[in-house]
């Protein structure tokens, strides 16, 4: 039977009313600080921890809960001798209900407060509660969430006890919530400059917590098993995990995966663009005056491929846009907003998603990335691979003209245009781009040559007097006699081949211009 509770929480979401619940079953219940307070104020019988143990708050605070009374309440073995004996000996009734949720750490983080601010927002009580609570779970339930008020608070109501399935539910929130807890912390310190020196740039130990957001219907292939699980803070950039979900089936594996490169593609441009995703990859990528425009256009460098495709857009979708997105099946489409009109003529799609991110729509300058999202994080069977995620981009002047010839006004716009691309196409990765779109996309192949031709073998567009972007140098002068071959009028790639030498030779004996920018984009 349930007959006390010590109730201390952070977020005092639903408290008062459940609160009320517990005291009409007769649960006496103590409480700290503010939580006592708003029980009191709300005319819920409660009795303060420091009258409780007869030892007051000390150190401003810092000492409330710490206390034999408190934790020997709650963590004493019912029916096990010894601790009968304790608990009697030194007057410790049992606690059998702790609710209680924790300091606000992560909100003082995120509004910047200063680094003595946040270690006050450092809880010590209330995870040590937690914690006495969560092991003791075989006879004292914990809760942590407030979604679990009702839950609780009825099964109370029916039997005056929590199950054992209940109280282990209940444990393994617990704990969840105290090593989400302090990894946060530990996020944080290690984010921080230590004053004496720079931190390391990968900590020695990762902390990573990510909460279920939901089971997916299955992973990349049906006989797979599959879930989402999102950060527990939503990152300043435009963010899939945190897009809201407009219409359509739910979100599979895969879908979640391509919506990712969709999304990571078109937030290289800061022009209204559109980039088709396919199996990870670009199948076609434009700038347009409109979003639809845009779309229209990157759909025609391989409208085979688009079919069945991803769509991101850095504009908001108007009429106009929707009309143009209907004319193809689609599986999901993500962008900054949808008009009405928009979406009522995408609602004849039902089973297309569409997703909406608002900070996509902002000008970069407004989500400026941090140093902590800037990292990506991929699995092997007993590992963790953590790098840096490629946020590389060059200019115009990074450029080394390697040629006899330099490119035209026109040709740096399309190699520019084109590195912007290649960098998200599965190595070995190849793009003819022209006016503003890409007009054959090659990529994933076991050699680069073979990358040049079939993205020749598939354009839908012609290729003569494009420019092309390689992701990595040129290891023979194949690839590029092949891009020659094409039409192709220039080239951009990293450089830095033993034969970089035979590579431009052949690039200066068909007149055509090749820079080199000193940074490689593989994309395995």
């Amino acid at each position: 039977m349930t007959r006390r509770a010590l109730v201390s929480v952070s977020d005092k979401t639903g408290l008062v009313p459940f609160a009320r619940r517990l005291a009409a079953l007769g649960v006496e219940l103590l409480s700290t600080g503010g939580t006592q307070k708003a029980l009191a104020e709300a005319g819920v019988p409660v009795i303060g921890v420091g009258d409780y143990t007869q030892a007051p708050e000390i150190l401003g605070g810092r000492v409330k809960t710490l206390h034999p009374r408190v934790h020997g309440g709650i963590l004493y073995r019912r029916g096990l001798a010894s601790d009968e004996a304790d608990v009697k000996a030194r007057d410790i009734p049992p606690i059998d209900l702790v609710v209680v949720n924790l300091y606000p750490f992560r909100e003082a983080v995120a509004a910047g407060k200063p680094f003595e601010t946040c270690v006050e927002e450092i809880d010590i009580g209330g995870p040590t509660m937690v914690r006495s609570a969560a092991k003791n779970s075989a006879h004292v339930g914990v809760v942590v969430d407030p979604a679990d008020y009702e839950k609780v608070a009825a099964e109370l109501e029916a039997t005056r006890t929590l199950s054992d399935a209940t109280r282990f539910y209940l444990m393994k929130k617990a704990f969840a919530h105290t090593a989400a807890y302090d990894a946060a912390i530990s996020e944080y310190l290690t984010a921080r400059e230590a004053p004496e020196a720079a931190p390391a740039h990968f900590p020695a130990t990762l902390a990573a917590v990510y909460t279920k957001a939901y089971d997916l219907r299955y992973g990349e292939n049906p006989h797979q098993a599959g879930a989402f699980y999102r950060a527990a803070r939503e990152p300043e950039e435009p963010s899939v995990a945190f897009a809201q979900v407009l219409q359509g089936k739910e979100l599979s594996y895969n879908n979640l995966l391509d919506l990712q490169a969709a999304l990571a593609g078109v937030m290289e441009f800061d022009e209204t663009a559109c980039v088709v995703i396919k199996h990870n990859t670009p199948c076609g990528v434009s700038t347009g005056r409109t979003a639809g425009e845009a779309f229209a256009r990157a759909r025609e460098c391989d409208p085979v491929s688009a079919f069945g495709g991803i769509v991101a857009l850095n504009r908001p979708v108007d009429e106009a846009t929707a009309s143009e997105l209907t004319s193809l099946f689609l599986e999901c489409v993500i962008a900054p907003g949808y008009d009405a009109a928009a979406r009522a003529a995408l609602a004849v799609k039902k089973n297309l998603r569409l997703l909406e991110a608002p900070r996509l729509g902002a000008a970069r300058a407004t989500w400026r990335r941090r140093p902590e999202e800037g990292r990506e994080l991929r699995s092997i069977p007993g590992g963790l691979l953590v790098m840096d995620r490629d946020l590389g981009s060059v200019r115009r002047e990074d450029c080394k003209v390697m040629t006899k010839r330099a490119p035209t006004e026109q040709e740096w716009k399309d190699l520019l245009f084109a590195w912007k691309v290649v960098k998200h196409v599965k190595s070995n990765a190849i793009v003819f781009a022209k006016d503003d779109r890409t007009v054959a996309i090659g990529g994933g192949q076991t050699s680069r040559v073979e990358s040049v031709k079939t993205a020749v073998m598939k354009a839908a567009l012609d290729v003569r007097g494009s420019s092309v972007g390689s992701d990595a140098f040129f290891p023979f002068a194949d690839g590029v006699e092949e891009i020659i071959k094409a039409g192709a009028t220039a080239i951009i790639q990293p450089g830095g081949s033993m034969r970089d030498a035979e590579v431009i030779a052949a690039a200066d004996k068909a007149g055509i211009a090749m820079v080199a920018t000193g940074m490689r984009h593989f994309r395995h």
